[in-house]
C-alpha cells in the first residue's frame, strides 16, 4: 500500500510562482513518470483480462521482451517510457478502451505496445521476437523512428514478425526480404527514417522534432509525413537561433525556459482543410496533458516568436503536470462563462487557470526582452509586457473570486498573483508616440467592449502594428503602476493571506496515492514489475 507522495513546499512555489528550477521540474517529471506506470499497468491489467484485445500479438511474449529490457537497461527504458511518444499512445489507447475514442483497428492501437517493447529492446541490447502492428509498408518504434518495408504503401494495419538483438532489430514483411536497421546509430535510407533531431547545447539532451510517429497529432492517429529538406534546415537553423536566445534569460524564473526541458516539437504541416482553422496557421501551437514537454507548433518565421511558442506550451505542460499531482479547482465547472483578453470567446474556470499560467510564462518573456539593444524591439516587448501583465492580473482576480479553489489551488493562485503584483511595479520606458497612442486606441475600444458572454474581436491595422491580432483591454502606459495593481485587487472577501504566511508551507500532498517521500528528499516510486508494484532497490518507505 502506497502514502501519498509529498511534494516539498518550496518546489510548488517555483512551480505555482510561474517558473521552476531544475529540481522542481524534475519533481514533476517524477511525478509523471509515476502515473505513467499507472496508466500502463491499468493497460495490461485489461489485456490480461481480454488478451483478444491484442488481436494476433502475443501479450505474454510483449511483457516479457519490456521487463528483460527494463532489468538490463532501467534507465533508457524509463526515458522510453516517460517519452511523449509513449504518453500519447497509451493515453489514446486507454479512451479507445473507454469509449471515448475512435481509430484503427483495436489490436493495431493496443499492439502498439509490443512496438514499445522492441524499442525498449533495441536500447537495451536483450533479445525478443515479436510481432508488430504495420501500417502498410511503415513500422514505428517509439522515439527512435519508422521501418519503411519492401512493397507498396498503404492505410492497411497488418502485423509482421521482427526480431531484436545487440541493438538491431529486423522485420519481416509480406513483400521482399527483411529489413535489419540499428536504430540508435543508422542514419537515414530507403528502408529507416529516424526521428529527427534539434540541438540544444554540447552534452545537453536534443528536442525530437516528430514527423513520424503515428500517435504525434492531438486526435487518432495519422500517417508519417516527412519534412521537406528545406524546411527540416529552416527548423534547425530557427531553433539554433532560438536556443541562444533563451540561453539569454537563464530558466529558472517566469518566462525563462532551459531549451534541453523540450522533449518534442510535433511540426504541424499544411492540410487542405486549413480554411477551418480558428487562428492563422503561422500562429497555430497546441499540446496535451498525455505528453509532457510535447508541443505541436507551426514553424514561425523568427527566433522570438519561436521562443514564445515554446515558453507557452511548456507553461501549459508544467501546469498540466501539477494537475496530474493535485486537484486545483473543487468543481472543476464547464460553463463557459468567463471573459479571457486572449481569446475571441468566453472560457470555462479550468480552461481560465490554464491561461492564466501560460501567460505568466508569456509575460515574463516579454519583461525579459524590454532589454533589447535594439529600439523597435525593446518597444514592442515594453508594450507586450505592459499589456500582458494586466491581462493576466485580471483573469487571476477572476479565478480568486469567482473559482472554488483547493488550498493548492488558492497558493497557486497566489504566488501567480505575487508574480504579476511585482511586475506591475516597474515602470515600462514608452516606445514611439505615435505607435503608443494607437495602440492606447484599440486598447481602450477593446476594454469598452468586453462583457460576458459576448466579445467583441477586433483585427485593426494599430493591433496589428502592436504585434497583437486579438482584443487589447485598457492600459495606459503613462499612467502610475499602482493604479494598474488598484484596478485588480481581489475582492475583500477573499483572504489569502493565510497562504502568504506560509500556510503548509513545509509539504503539499499530492492526490495520486503512489509513493511517499522519505524526509522531504527520498521519492518511492513503482518500478516496471508485474504482480504488486515494487519499489526501486535502495528506496526507503517513510512518512
Amino acid at each position: 500500500m502506497y502514502a501519498p507522495i509529498r511534494m516539498p513546499g518550496p518546489l510548488f512555489d517555483e512551480i505555482a510562482a510561474g517558473g521552476g528550477s531544475p529540481e522542481a521540474v524534475a519533481f514533476l517529471v517524477r511525478g509523471e513518470r509515476t502515473r505513467r506506470l499507472l496508466l500502463l499497468r491499468e493497460l495490461l491489467d485489461r489485456l490480461d483480462a481480454d488478451p483478444a484485445l491484442l488481436g494476433p500479438l502475443d501479450a505474454t511474449a510483449v511483457w516479457s521482451a519490456l521487463e528483460a529490457a527494463a532489468a538490463r537497461a532501467p534507465g533508457p527504458v524509463d526515458d522510453l517510457l516517460l517519452s511523449p511518444q509513449v504518453g500519447s499512445w497509451l493515453a489514446h489507447t486507454l479512451r479507445r478502451l473507454h469509449g471515448t475514442a475512435s481509430g484503427p483497428p483495436l489490436w493495431a492501437d493496443a499492439g502498439q505496445l509490443a512496438a514499445v517493447a522492441a524499442a525498449a529492446a533495441v536500447h537495451a541490447g536483450t533479445e525478443a521476437e515479436l510481432l508488430l502492428p504495420a501500417r502498410g509498408a511503415a513500422v514505428s518504434l517509439p522515439a527512435l523512428g519508422m521501418v519503411r518495408l519492401p512493397g507498396p504503401d498503404g492505410d492497411d494495419f497488418h502485423a509482421v514478425p521482427a526480431r531484436a538483438g545487440g541493438g538491431r532489430i529486423t522485420v519481416h514483411g509480406p513483400h521482399g526480404p527483411g529489413v535489419t536497421v540499428r536504430p540508435l546509430d543508422a542514419p537515414e535510407s530507403a528502408h529507416w527514417l529516424p526521428v529527427h533531431r534539434l540541438a540544444t547545447g554540447p552534452g545537453l539532451p536534443a528536442v525530437q522534432l516528430d514527423d513520424l510517429d503515428p500517435y504525434r497529432d492531438l486526435d487518432e492517429p495519422i500517417a508519417p509525413r516527412r519534412l521537406a529538406p528545406g524546411e527540416l534546415h529552416a527548423w534547425h537553423r530557427l531553433f539554433r537561433e532560438t536556443v541562444e536566445l533563451l540561453r539569454q534569460d537563464g530558466g529558472a524564473g517566469p518566462g525563462g525556459l532551459r531549451p534541453e526541458e523540450i522533449s518534442r516539437i510535433v511540426p504541424w504541416q499544411a492540410k487542405d482543410e486549413d480554411a477551418g482553422l480558428p487562428v492563422p496557421s503561422s500562429g497555430l501551437s497546441a499540446s496535451t496533458g498525455d505528453a509532457f514537454a510535447s508541443m505541436v507548433i507551426a514553424r514561425p518565421q523568427d527566433p522570438v516568436a519561436l521562443a514564445e511558442t515554446l515558453v507557452h506550451e511548456f507553461q501549459h505542460s508544467k501546469l498540466g503536470a501539477l494537475l496530474h499531482l493535485f486537484p486545483l479547482v473543487e468543481d472543476e465547472e464547464r460553463a463557459e462563462l468567463h471573459y479571457a483578453p486572449w481569446r475571441a470567446d468566453p472560457r470555462h474556470l479550468p480552461g481560465l487557470l490554464h491561461g492564466a499560467y501560460a501567460f505568466v510564462g508569456v509575460t515574463g518573456f516579454w519583461r525579459a526582452r524590454t532589454h533589447d539593444a535594439d529600439t523597435q524591439r525593446r518597444d514592442r516587448a515594453a508594450f507586450l509586457f505592459a499589456l500582458r501583465r494586466l491581462q493576466t492580473r485580471m483573469v487571476l482576480r477572476t479565478l480568486a473570486t469567482r473559482a472554488r479553489l483547493t488550498v493548492a489551488g488558492q497558493r497557486l493562485v497566489t504566488r501567480l498573483t505575487g508574480t504579476v503584483d511585482g511586475w506591475l511595479r516597474e515602470p515600462v520606458e514608452p516606445g514611439d508616440s505615435g505607435e503608443r497612442a494607437g495602440c492606447r486606441r484599440v486598447a481602450q475600444d477593446e476594454g469598452d467592449g468586453r462583457t460576458t458572454g459576448q466579445v467583441r474581436v477586433h483585427q485593426t491595422g494599430a493591433a496589428a502594428e502592436c504585434g497583437l491580432d486579438h482584443r487589447l483591454v485598457h492600459v495606459d502606459a503613462e499612467g502610475p503602476a499602482q493604479a494598474l495593481a488598484d484596478q485588480c485587487t481581489p475582492d475583500p472577501g477573499i483572504d489569502l493571506h493565510h497562504l502568504r504566511a506560509g500556510r503548509g508551507q513545509d509539504e503539499l500532498h499530492m492526490r495520486e496515492p503512489v509513493g511517499v517521500v522519505d524526509g522531504g528528499e527520498h521519492l518511492v516510486e513503482p518500478t516496471l514489475q508485474r504482480g504488486p508494484l515494487r519499489l526501486r532497490e535502495g528506496d526507503r518507505e517513510g512518512g
